[in-house]
């Protein structure tokens, strides 16, 4: 950051860290024995699409990685969506108890997309809670290398409960590093993996 950078109160925009997602399975103990939520299993990638062939081999390399891991006969172990604003979103799926797989291949994935020059094109990745039917996903933010609870009003269209979210940030605060502006909790309406 420069000396002008300075007199502008300019920030150098925070680096991400995607070893920050290990921290996920501490999360995950914490969230189920103060809030009683437990993960579902799934977990998702959200990026903005390029066309090309570069593009392209990275994502079949993807598929390919995260597809040799799936154990035979247990469902399709990646899926490829795309949203109502043009986002592509990949679902990973696992085992509810086998968190650490799950936040390994979600570390692949964004690893895979940096290392082939598309680290612009990530917005977040989720990992998903239930707790007597109420959705939870733990969030992380790319581009600001911070998390955020989001857990949106099950049956209801786009309501939160902002209540939880708040009680989550205060249990999760110790084993991730939290969002600190709440303006920057993005709702992720329909998520895969919610």
């Amino acid at each position: 950051m420069g000396f002008l950078d300075a007199i502008l109160g300019r920030r150098k925009p925070v680096r991400p860290d995607l070893d920050q997602l290990f921290a996920v399975p501490s999360a995950a103990v914490t969230l189920e024995a103060g809030a009683g939520f437990r993960p579902t299993g799934r977990g998702s990638v959200c990026f903005a699409s390029v066309e090309g062939g570069a593009f392209a081999r990275v994502r079949d390399e993807v598929r390919e990685l995260l597809d040799a891991d799936a154990a035979p006969g247990h469902g399709v172990p990646v899926e490829f969506s795309q949203d109502t604003y043009g986002y592509t979103w990949l679902l990973a799926t696992h085992a509810p108890e086998d968190i650490g797989a799950l936040v390994n291949d979600l570390h692949a994935v964004n690893t895979l997309l940096t290392e082939g020059g598309f680290g612009p094109q990530l917005l977040c990745s989720l990992t998903g809670f239930e707790r007597e039917g109420a959705p939870l996903a733990l969030v992380y933010l790319y581009k600001r290398g911070t998390f955020y609870p989001f857990a949106p009003v099950p049956g209801a269209i786009e309501r939160r409960e902002v209540g939880v979210e708040l009680q989550v940030r205060a249990l999760i605060e110790n084993d991730l590093r939290v969002e600190p502006e709440l303006a920057r909790w993005f709702p992720v309406w329909g998520a895969p993996g919610l």
